[in-house]
C-alpha cells in the first residue's frame, strides 16, 4: 500500500478538519470549539497513524477510532447548533461531510477485513 497521503478518505478527513476550523474561527465558546477541533483533527490523524502500523488488524483498530471521532464531531455539531454557536445550515453541511467520511472509513474497514466465506 502507498502512503496514507494517497488515501482519499484521509484527504477527505483533512478537508473535514479544515472545514471545522473555518466554521469555528469566530467561536467564543473555547471549550466546545477546542473539543470539536480535536475531534475533527482526530479523524485523519488516526487514519494516518493506523496506516503506518505493522498489521491490518491495527490499521482497522485505528480506523474504528477515526469513525468514532466522526460520530463525536457530529454530536458536537448538533449541540453547537442547539446553543446557537453555528446555524442549522452550517451543521447540516458539516454533519453530512462527517457522515460521508464515516462511510468511506467503513468501506475501507470492509476492504481490509479478510473474507470469512459466510
Amino acid at each position: 500500500m502507498n502512503g496514507f497521503e494517497q488515501l482519499d478518505v484521509w484527504k477527505d478527513g483533512c478537508r473535514l478538519a479544515v472545514e471545522i476550523y473555518n466554521l469555528l474561527k469566530d467561536c467564543k465558546d473555547f471549550g466546545l470549539r477546542d473539543q470539536m477541533q480535536r475531534a475533527a483533527v482526530s479523524v485523519p490523524s488516526n487514519i494516518a497513524e493506523g496506516s503506518e502500523r505493522q498489521s491490518k488488524r491495527e490499521f482497522i483498530q485505528f480506523l474504528h477510532i477515526a469513525k468514532g471521532s466522526c460520530a463525536e464531531l457530529r454530536t458536537q455539531l448538533y449541540i453547537a447548533a442547539k446553543i446557537g454557536v453555528i446555524t442549522a445550515a452550517e451543521v447540516g453541511k458539516a454533519a453530512e461531510h462527517c457522515k460521508a467520511v464515516s462511510r468511506q472509513i467503513q468501506a475501507l474497514i470492509a476492504s481490509l477485513k479478510p473474507e470469512t466465506g459466510n
